[in-house]
């Protein structure tokens, strides 16, 4: 089992939990990372969540997961892993750390390069159309979420002035 989120906007870095194998044997993917000091993470939305279940299960390392997924893996432009051609969003990263657990590992990686499909950008670019991209998240075992429900939460006027005053006296 895996898990993975955002952990800092800048840098921009990921955060990746890997759980072992059983008896505590390390999982390819761990290993690959160690070798390679890179990886991407891949996005899954409805349209490849089945192969995304494939792509997550335990074969050897003589298996290419990707392939064995019917899915096309394409070159990255930064680092030395490829990327899933059909995943919504592609985040190439290289490893700053890897702290070890007994059985598992914490990856921290930076993100170096994005890939995001067209139609799920506005049309300045900039932000995500939910309408379009409803990432899959794992909440624990085999239980997944999408996105199908997205809204805007804003500070009032009164907090955002506190906070405007608190930050405007911190040291520079």
């Amino acid at each position: 089992m895996s898990f993975f989120n955002v952990f800092a906007q800048e840098p921009p870095i990921l955060i990746l939990g890997i759980q072992g194998r059983a008896g505590g044997l390390e999982k390819d993917t761990t290993a690959n990372l160690r070798r390679t000091g890179a990886f991407v993470v891949n996005m899954v939305d409805m349209a490849i969540v089945e192969r995304m279940i494939v792509c997550g299960t335990g074969v050897g390392p003589e298996v290419d997961e990707v392939q064995l997924a019917g899915l096309t893996a394409v070159p990255s432009v930064q680092v030395d892993a490829v990327r899933v051609a059909v995943s919504p969003c592609a985040m190439e990263c290289r490893v700053e750390q890897i702290i070890d657990y007994p059985g598992c590992a914490i990856v921290l990686g930076r993100v170096v390069q994005m890939h995001v499909r067209d139609d799920c950008l506005d049309d300045a670019g900039r932000y995500v159309r939910p309408e379009v991209y409803q990432p899959i998240a794992r909440l624990h075992a085999d239980s997944y979420i999408t996105s199908d429900r997205q809204f805007v939460l804003k500070k009032s006027d009164e907090l955002a002035k506190v906070e405007a005053d608190f930050l405007a006296g911190l040291p520079k």
